[in-house]
């Protein structure tokens, strides 16, 4: 047996324990991203999307504990699947900001530009803020959105479609974030 074969038979024999699939983390029958609508035209696929990427930060972020959500990644990183909640939270608002709403910045101040990150600690109440806030940006989001029939329309500087995708990127970065910070904590990440 080569080096190679033997990494990957350490590798399925890792994973396997935790999933049924052993190239996952978490079996895709759990994870409440795949619906059975299908997709229509391009403002359903990039909907569609950002819808399947803020509940992958759900999925991964499921059953852990306050302290286990504010640990941190390694140091001298602040980020932690909070500061992440927190800091989506932010760029959900932010979306807005860049279509044109004058909104303040919920977390992020002068003071300090990671506020975000580091006000995210193991304290339940800063958590279901958090979560709270993360959720209520997202609804709004989704309102200012289904307010545009044309995605190519500006309400602000840039088009509404280019915004869109801006916040699509921003979850696709931050996913990989999550499952490694899920990772460190019990070897569970997300299932695609």
């Amino acid at each position: 047996m080569d080096s190679d074969q033997r990494d990957d038979q350490a590798a399925a024999t890792r994973w396997a324990p935790l999933a049924r699939h052993p190239a996952m983390w978490v079996d895709p029958d759990g994870v409440p991203r795949e619906t059975e609508v299908e997709r229509a035209g391009e403002r359903g696929v990039l909907l569609d999307v950002l819808r399947h990427f803020r509940l992958s930060l759900t999925t991964t972020c499921a059953g852990l504990e306050v302290e286990q959500m504010a640990r941190r990644s390694v140091p001298p990183s602040s980020m932690s699947l909070l500061g992440l909640v927190r800091h989506l939270a932010e760029g959900e608002r932010n979306f807005r900001r860049m279509a044109g709403e004058d909104t303040p910045r919920i977390y992020r101040t002068v003071e300090d530009r990671d506020g975000d990150w580091n006000g995210a600690i193991a304290d339940p109440a800063v958590a279901a803020d958090a979560w709270q806030r993360w959720r209520a940006e997202s609804e709004m989001t989704d309102q200012f959105i289904a307010g545009f029939p044309d995605l190519g329309a500006r309400p602000g500087e840039m088009p509404l479609r280019e915004i869109l995708v801006a916040q699509i990127g921003e979850y696709a970065r931050h996913r990989g974030h999550a499952d490694l910070l899920r990772a460190r904590i019990d070897d569970r990440g997300s299932a695609g």
